[in-house]
């Protein structure tokens, strides 16, 4: 008996193992979903808004595609971040509900996406934000207060990092020195805490998040609960720990119904973002409870940044 049961774990384990060396080594397969539409289906002008099609440049030299959106009388600008999967084109309903309430939009395909060069990685989409952060600083000269930094599922995890290192950065008048993505978290241990004198820059207006989770460890770990996910995972996009240092109102949706991203991970992030902050709740499954489908909800993310612009 013992004999047939060690012939039995034997295999077993062996496929196992299997498992967690092609999880540990293809990991990033299962994050990023760059093939799927890769052609733009339509354009802003299938919608009636004018737009300008642009190429960033990166900081690494890749290109990326973009799309420029502005609003008649704008309010301020939005510069928002898709998910894992599609493009920018999959995206016009954002653009049309973010042209209603008057914020031009700039709306980016992360590098390996759509007609962007490269091939997607979490530090590749940070220095894809950080280009299209200063796309809209120097070309489009916006000040950091008129920016709404804003994100779906993964695009929401790009958007709290490009929040919180934008609260980071110190002032211009003081040398030092801007670290790489890779070199953040060593960089970070270095900077005084918030308002202890080391010149730190003004955040965004405000930052928007959809549907996103607390970090892609836990996620995969509640996806994969066979797994040991936590031991496995170089990808982290720790969207919690980013929400503690942002300095900025934060608004956050996440519907009840959501099936690939639990409610639980939106409720939790809300806990850990500073005030001034609001939580909008919403119905429907991951890829159809949007937050421009109820005009009540963008009712609701429509007083928010009503009440920003009073401040």
């Amino acid at each position: 008996m013992r004999r047939m049961l060690g012939e039995l774990l034997i295999p077993l384990g062996i496929a196992y193992g299997a498992v967690l060396v092609l999880v540990f080594l293809f990991q990033s397969h299962l994050v990023f979903f760059p093939g799927t539409g890769r052609e733009a289906v339509l354009t802003p002008q299938s919608y009636g808004m004018r737009f300008e099609p642009l190429q960033i440049r990166t900081a690494d030299d890749e290109t990326l595609d973009a799309w420029w959106v502005p609003a008649e009388d704008a309010r301020g600008v939005v510069l928002f971040f898709h998910g894992n999967a599609g493009n920018i084109s999959h995206r016009l309903d954002y653009l049309q509900m973010f042209h209603r309430l008057r914020y031009s939009t700039l709306i980016v395909d992360y590098r390996g996406y759509g007609r962007s060069t490269g091939t997607p990685s979490e530090a590749g989409t940070y220095r894809d934000a950080e280009a299209a952060w200063d796309y809209l600083r120097h070309a489009r000269l916006a000040q950091p207060r008129d920016v709404v930094i804003a994100g779906e599922s993964l695009g929401g995890a790009v958007a709290t990092w490009l929040a919180a290192e934008m609260s980071l950065i110190p002032d211009p008048s003081i040398p030092h020195p801007r670290p790489s993505p890779e070199r953040r978290g060593e960089a970070r241990d270095s900077l005084l805490p918030p308002g202890e004198g080391h010149g730190m820059g003004e955040g965004p207006r405000a930052v928007v998040l959809f549907s996103t989770f607390t970090s892609v460890t836990d996620l995969g770990a509640q996806v994969y609960w066979f797994l040991p996910v936590r031991l496995l995972s170089r990808i982290g996009y720790e969207n919690r720990e980013n929400l503690k240092r942002i300095r900025a109102p934060v608004f956050i949706a996440h519907s009840r119904d959501d099936d690939i991203v639990p409610y639980a991970h939106g409720k939790r992030l809300f806990d850990a973002a500073g005030e001034p902050k609001a939580f909008l709740e919403m119905r429907g499954g991951h890829n159809d409870g949007f937050i421009f489908t109820r005009t009540e909800w963008g009712a609701q993310l429509a007083a928010f940044l009503d009440r920003l612009e009073q401040r």
